[in-house]
């Protein structure tokens, strides 16, 4: 293997042992990423231009009714 594969591995590595130590913590924590989740992708569609949009399949109206939604709420 080249070097650059190992250093592939080992991130790959460290990664998979961080997901199995986010996995293990509280349900309450999961909560909480959802919750800041949900935040910053609703943020992020307001915005966006109109091409982008209509990328993504949605219209100006159907982005902002779901960006100005509160976090907690699905």
């Amino acid at each position: 293997m080249s070097g650059m594969s190992d250093v592939r591995l080992a991130l790959q590595g460290q990664e998979l042992v961080a997901g199995q130590r986010r996995a293990a913590a509280p349900r309450e924590i999961s909560h909480w990423r959802l919750f800041w989740q949900r935040c910053h992708t609703r943020k992020a569609l307001l915005n966006l231009t109109c091409e982008q949009l209509r990328d993504i399949g949605l219209t100006a109206e159907q982005a902002r009714q779901e960006g100005v939604k509160p976090f907690w709420r699905s």
